[in-house]
């Protein structure tokens, strides 16, 4: 008896908050698509809390509408106002979302609604199939396409693999793609708090000493935390008791909204830059964090993805519409030509800026404060550091416009 051989289009190898929306745009578009994810879906869909949320830029809540996928999900917290500091400094750098129209900056939305928007909206699309929990054996990629060998038995053939299998891409390793980076000697800690007093949809971005300490507004009186610090120093805090963590906390984040609690887990994560050398390869193309990674210091890791996402599936659809071949070397290059120039630039401004505010050099911290004050009362400059903080900068694809391919 012969194992079953499944035809398709596109494989994803990695059904995560990358993977899907690719996934989606395509098959929407009609092309036949295979997700593997190794994870349960019950387990990623009955999830309770953990704290993980993402930023969801204003051109990625774009993508996500014209997708179908922004109406499923069931919470989300507008951001009206980014306020910078630096230290204990009174100067600053406000970003009013109405200076640019009536849109917020973006969105904060925990993991958890959004995997359940994803899988809603890919449970409606005819031409999508996911395999979960799914795992390869191997994969195999000439010039007539792309063969994938599954632990249960089954194969799979596609034109184009899509690796959307995270940092340490198993995918992009096997392809023997490298890639250029370095460890901070930081960690990130994240945890979600409970406050006494509203927070007005302002999210809070202050440089001290170790690093960046965001604070990210969430539905209700909550408010996410991305609290970078010296690795040393993070273990150290990780091991505290709940009380003695919430003193930490809360000599960092102060007391303007009041009474401070801190709600569900507290988890941590080493802080790196990565990117690849090269975002193809032979039928293959990689997308999020295995294409890059970057310091979380503006809070753009998810919107880098999803700008690989929508870039992709455009040169993709359209060369399907030509009725060229959609893994073909000329279709990868124009991805890559399009996304690898402005991924390099963002990685390299979110470094230099964790770089310029953890420097305590006298000269440099008063040079930095005075900056954030200058840019504050400098409308046109402030302005196109605004665009960026949507995410409306530069040669957007048509998802990120808001519209559908």
């Amino acid at each position: 008896m012969t194992e079953q051989t499944i035809k398709t289009d596109i494989l994803v190898i990695g059904g995560g908050l990358n993977g899907l929306p690719f996934a989606i745009a395509a098959a929407s578009a009609g092309l036949r698509v295979v997700v593997l994810e190794r994870e349960k879906p019950a387990d990623l869909l009955d999830a309770t809390f953990d704290g993980r949320v993402s930023a969801i830029a204003h051109a990625s809540r774009n993508l996500l509408i014209a997708l179908g996928i922004w109406q499923y999900v069931r919470e989300n917290q507008p951001m009206l106002d980014i306020r910078i500091t630096d230290g204990p400094s009174k100067l600053f750098l406000h970003y009013d979302h109405r200076q640019l129209g009536d849109e917020p900056f973006g969105d904060i939305v925990e993991n958890r609604h959004m995997r359940e928007a994803l899988y809603r909206r890919a449970g409606e699309v005819p031409t999508l199939s996911i395999m979960a929990p799914a795992s390869y054996r191997a994969i195999s990629r000439d010039a007539s396409g792309v063969t994938a060998t599954l632990a249960s038995g089954e194969t799979i053939q596609a034109r184009l693999l899509v690796a959307a299998d995270g940092r340490g891409s198993p995918v992009r390793r096997a392809a023997g793609i490298k890639t250029v980076g370095w460890s901070y000697d930081q960690t990130g800690i994240v945890c979600t708090v409970a406050h006494e007093i509203p927070h007005y949809g302002v999210a809070q971005e202050r440089f001290l000493r170790p690093g960046p300490f965001a604070i990210l507004p969430m539905t209700g009186n909550r408010s996410s935390l991305v609290w970078t610090e010296q690795t040393d120093r993070a273990k150290i805090i990780m091991g505290l008791s709940d009380a003695a963590f919430q003193r930490e906390m809360s000599k960092r984040f102060g007391d303007y909204l009041g009474a401070l609690k801190v709600v569900g887990p507290r988890w941590s994560y080493p802080l790196s830059l990565h990117q690849s050398e090269s975002y193809v390869a032979e039928r293959l193309a990689l997308i999020g964090d295995a294409a890059h990674g970057m310091h979380p210091i503006a809070g753009q890791g998810l919107n880098l993805g999803l700008r690989d996402v929508a870039a992709l599936a455009e040169v993709v659809i359209n060369a399907a519409r030509l009725g060229q071949d959609i893994g073909g070397a000329m279709v990868l290059e124009d991805y890559q030509r399009w996304r690898r120039f402005d991924s390099i630039t963002l990685l390299a401004i979110t470094d230099g800026l964790n770089r310029l505010f953890v420097n305590q050099l006298a000269p440099v911290r008063a040079a930095r404060r005075l900056g954030l004050a200058a840019v504050n009362r400098m409308p046109r400059l402030k302005g196109f550091f605004m665009e960026h903080a949507r995410g409306t900068v530069g040669e957007l694809p048509r998802l990120l416009r808001g519209e559908t391919l």
